[in-house]
């Protein structure tokens, strides 16, 4: 029990970005340093009122620190991350872990644990062609034909991927990382950079590209350029593409552009990079029109905007469920969702 404590303090105070007196302090001392130490040690289990105090703190519920799901995450590409402080690293991946956590003992809750079944094996890249074929493979076997998908956090939550958003700096857009060995793909999105639900969509995507490319071979810069291409050929296929504007175009108007944007849920920029790759436009159209983007100031804001809904709502449909079935407490389910009872009951209506 004191060991279970002592690994769960550590994992909260990490999430948080505190150092042992960094949590004093905002404990405002009422717990000296050295007692964390020695529960962060698992010399000794904190009093009731002293875990309280903890919990404000660190923003957990009490039954955070016995929880006794196991979640190994693998490795984390951290390229974008590389430049944070081993703090911030750190408090990304407790966050991570604690999230899925919640998750997946819900999952243990209902009995529905799934094992990620790989929608389309690909064992080597020999050209781009191999990624375009890759990604019109997976959307057939995915049922999506060539049309605009309407959300992809759903999509990817349907086919047993977990997609969790964490509010971080603005150091990264995305990451991925496997659970408890390559049972769980996972993929967080950076909302706290990923401002627009088109960015949110294509980071997605390339960040499930990093999960089912074999890239292990392959240098950064070069993975970095398949993952684009693949989450451009899921988002707006070549066939849709033909579709829609034809073959070859020596111009294309920011209205249609627009239009497209609102329909296929990607960006302008993201929208021209692919149509100079499949060589519907050209190189020097496509870089007239990023000089355009910069001109008008729309390369952080464009204008015309996807309106659709681009987040999973599994998670908080699942601990209704499990509430309307008589399976779990009020109080558990507040535990799942990290808010108090009396939050949770407030943001609740149940019915029944």
């Amino acid at each position: 029990m004191n060991q279970l404590f002592a690994e769960r303090f550590k994992s909260a105070r990490l999430m948080n970005g505190f150092s042992l007196q960094d949590l004093s302090d905002n404990l405002g001392n009422n717990i000296t340093r050295q007692a964390l130490h020695k529960y962060e040690k698992g010399e000794v289990i904190p009093d009731s009122e002293k875990l309280d105090l903890i919990c404000e703190a660190l923003n957990v519920r009490p039954d955070y620190f016995t929880r006794e799901t196991i979640v190994e995450l693998g490795t984390i590409n951290f390229r974008k991350l590389e430049l944070f402080p081993s703090k911030e690293q750190n408090s990304i991946i407790e966050r991570t872990r604690e999230v899925l956590g919640r998750y997946l003992e819900l999952e243990e809750i209902l009995g529905l644990k799934k094992i990620f079944e790989h929608p389309a094996p690909l064992l080597k890249i020999n050209s781009s062609d191999d990624i375009e074929n890759f990604a019109k493979e997976i959307r057939e076997n995915w049922g999506l034909g060539v049309g605009p998908i309407a959300n992809v956090a759903e999509l990817l939550e349907e086919n047993n991927i977990k997609v969790l958003e964490l509010d971080a700096k603005d150091g990264f857009d995305g990451l991925q990382t496997w659970v408890n060995g390559k049972d769980i793909p996972v993929i967080v999105l950076n909302t706290g950079k990923l401002k627009s639900n088109d960015r949110k969509r294509f980071t997605a995507f390339h960040e499930l590209g990093h999960l089912l490319l074999p890239l292990d071979e392959i240098d950064d810069k070069l993975a970095e350029k398949y993952c684009h291409r693949f989450a451009g050929a899921m988002l707006f296929p070549k066939e849709a593409i033909e579709k829609e504007i034809g073959n070859k175009r020596n111009r294309i108007s920011i209205q249609e552009f627009g239009l497209l944007k609102e329909q296929y849920g990607i960006s302008i920029q993201a929208m021209i990079y692919r149509f100079a790759e499949l060589d519907v436009i050209s190189e020097h159209y496509k870089r007239y029109y990023y000089q355009y983007i910069n001109q008008m100031g729309w390369k952080v804001e464009e204008p015309y905007a996807y309106e659709g809904k681009e987040t999973s709502s599994r998670f908080e449909q699942l601990i209704y469920r499990a509430l309307a079935e008589d399976i779990i407490s009020m109080s558990k389910a507040a535990s799942l969702k990290n808010m108090k009872l009396s939050e949770f009951r407030s943001k609740s209506l149940m019915i029944g």
